[in-house]
């Protein structure tokens, strides 16, 4: 399969969330002092936005009510022996959760990764969704690029 053509197929931006809701971790990408970092996150989607927990010590956004930063969001699967799978970002405007009850709801529901963190939990509003499938030359040979998660 190594040697085989790839094709890149673009997704809807609707099987693009259905895709990002199919795993739970992905990058978050956003400014620190004028400069770019990128980190790993757990996520979920809820009510088309995605719910990120962020590590507590990152200011990704304001606390400030009504504030908001443009991040960018992205997850994939693929398969590093046969180079198929699908990839996703999401640029939009991430706010803190500001309601209590909401935020401790969506941290038990993202199983934060590092026991006592108390993670930001972070809601983006997608304004642009891309995503893509590499796909292999026939069907056949791409049923992992096929496949959610």
């Amino acid at each position: 399969m190594a040697g085989e053509p790839r094709r890149l197929q673009e997704l809807s931006p609707r099987d693009s969330m259905k895709l990002l809701g199919s795993v739970p971790l992905g990058r978050i990408a956003f400014t620190v002092r004028a400069l770019p970092a990128v980190h790993p996150a757990r996520h979920i989607v809820a009510d088309e936005h995605v719910i990120v927990c962020a590590d507590g010590g990152i200011a990704i956004t304001s606390a400030k009510p009504g504030s908001g930063t443009v991040v960018a969001y992205q997850a994939d699967v693929i398969d590093p022996a046969d180079n198929l799978g699908w990839s996703v970002t999401v640029v939009g405007m991430a706010h803190r959760v500001a309601d209590p009850a909401a935020a401790d709801a969506f941290r038990q529901a993202l199983h934060h990764w590092a026991d006592g963190t108390n993670g930001q939990i972070i809601s983006i509003s997608p304004g642009v969704v891309t995503g893509f499938r590499l796909l292999g030359p026939n069907p056949a040979n791409s049923v992992s690029a096929s496949r959610p998660g």
